[in-house]
C-alpha cells in the first residue's frame, strides 16, 4: 500500500512539475520538442506495423492460393484414380 501511495505522489508531482515547466517559454519549447519526437516515433512505429501487416497479408494470400490449388489437384487425382479403378473393375468383370 505504501508503494502505491509513493507511485500516486510521483505521478502528481510529475504533472505539477510539467505544468510549471510548460509555463516558462524555454520549458514550453522543450516540451514541444519532446512531443514532436514522440509523435515522430509513433508515426514510424505505425508505418512499420502497416508495412509488416501488408507483407503478412500477401504471404497469407499466397498460402491460401497454394492450398486451394493443392485441394483442386487432390480432387482431380482422386477422380482420376476412381475412374481408373472403375475401368479396371469393368475390365476384370467382363
Amino acid at each position: 500500500m505504501k508503494s502505491v501511495l509513493w507511485f500516486v505522489l510521483g505521478l502528481f508531482g510529475g504533472f505539477v512539475l510539467a505544468h510549471l515547466v510548460d509555463k516558462d517559454p524555454r520549458g514550453h519549447e522543450a516540451l514541444a520538442e519532446v512531443d514532436a519526437r514522440i509523435t515522430e516515433f509513433t508515426d514510424r512505429i505505425g508505418e512499420a506495423y502497416r508495412a509488416q501487416e501488408a507483407k503478412i497479408d500477401g504471404i497469407a494470400a499466397d498460402v491460401k492460393g497454394a492450398a486451394a490449388n493443392a485441394v483442386e489437384a487432390t480432387k482431380t487425382a482422386a477422380s482420376d484414380a476412381a475412374d481408373a479403378a472403375k475401368k479396371t473393375a469393368a475390365t476384370l468383370t467382363d
